[in-house]
């Protein structure tokens, strides 16, 4: 009988502190700049997160229209070319979108639209890829 007692308060004390825990905002924990670079760091060293990362930008219009006036970046994603090509042969999904995206882009863009079928016409390989998707 004597535990009774106890034991409501005990389960009062609990319920008192579970309700007291909030769940973070992403907002809140991103403004502190350290929080925000351990975030980063942990996304870029793993393969697994870097692709969930690079699908969320694709599939995000405001991100991909950030990273595409981002000149810094195309330049080191053609330095990286194979690294790049690699990335595209694992994630066919993330190839298809980037290409659909580009040819969007050049129908607007006659000058981006040549440049693009010089390219193409130039190179062999891309040549025979055409072929085959055409069949």
């Amino acid at each position: 009988m004597k535990n009774i007692p106890k034991l409501a308060c005990t389960i009062a004390l609990i319920s008192m502190f579970a309700s007291c825990q909030t769940n973070p905002d992403a907002e809140e924990l991103l403004s502190n700049p350290e929080t925000r670079q351990a975030v980063m760091t942990t996304i870029t060293n793993s393969n697994e997160m870097m692709k969930e990362m690079a699908d969320a930008i694709l599939n995000n219009n405001n991100a991909k229209m950030g990273m595409q006036k981002n000149d810094k970046m195309i330049v080191i994603m053609l330095e990286n070319r194979d690294t790049m090509v690699k990335v595209m042969k694992e994630n066919p999904v993330m190839m298809q979108n980037m290409m659909s995206d580009m040819v969007e882009a050049s129908q607007g863009d006659s000058v981006m639209m040549s440049g693009m079928c010089k390219i193409m016409m130039g190179n062999q390989p891309m040549m025979n890829m055409m072929q085959k998707m055409k069949e």
